[in-house]
């Protein structure tokens, strides 16, 4: 009945965001899903079928991906009222959904293992060469500059400005990639972080080189 479900939701998930064009598409689901199910067994901690439905589930009600994040909400309930999941499954799958988010670097507390082992596992797609392409193809679904020194780097900001406020692709490292392998919640993940985050610095000195005009 779980494989069942599970396929059921892989589906679903492929239907809803197969032509998403800002780096949330099936693909980034999938590689969640596996480093989940992946930092699950190294950790040898969590329940893998909550763990691989909430991975699958994650970006579904988002409200960068949605009219609002009440909308988003209402697509995700009205998904899982399909498959027929305990009460209390379903209130863990939507727990995690809810809490994992970045949000402008707002910390949100999360109460089981499952939710820190998939937060882990979507941050993990949001850094190094992956991170570095699905930043730039963000940033340009949205008419955002790619780099624009005048800018500041935004320290603290709200969901609100975080979500609206003026800001780059380059300073979107800044904003949050770099700053999500302090914020890992498990051993593993952070291993899997380091080659990931080294990629990323390099690329910014990279950058920094060829926009200042030297060889």
């Amino acid at each position: 009945m779980k494989n069942q479900m599970i396929e059921q939701t892989k589906v679903y998930v492929r239907n809803e965001l197969g032509e998403d064009a800002t780096g949330h598409d099936w693909f980034h689901v999938d590689r969640v899903r596996r480093n989940a199910l992946h930092i699950c067994k190294e950790e040898k901690a969590g329940d893998p079928f909550i763990i691989e439905m909430a991975a699958l589930l994650h970006d579904i009600s988002d409200e960068k991906l949605n009219e609002s994040s009440e909308k988003g909400e209402v697509k995700l309930e009205t998904f899982l009222q399909t498959i027929p999941l305990t009460d209390h499954d379903k209130t863990h799958i939507k727990q995690i959904i809810a809490t994992i988010s970045f949000k402008g670097g707002q910390h949100t507390t999360l109460a089981t293992i499952e939710a820190k082992i998939v937060q882990d596992a979507d941050r993990l797609d949001a850094i190094g060469a992956i991170g570095i392409a699905r930043v730039f193809a963000y940033g340009g679904k949205k008419g955002q500059a790619i780099y624009d020194p005048s800018i500041k780097v935004r320290e603290e900001m709200t969901v609100e400005e975080y979500r609206k406020g003026k800001s780059t692709s380059i300073h979107h490292f800044y904003e949050k990639l770099l700053k999500l392998k302090d914020l890992l919640n498990t051993e593993t993940a952070r291993k899997m972080a380091e080659s990931r985050q080294q990629m990323m610095v390099t690329f910014l000195e990279q950058f920094y080189q060829e926009w200042d005009g030297q060889e």
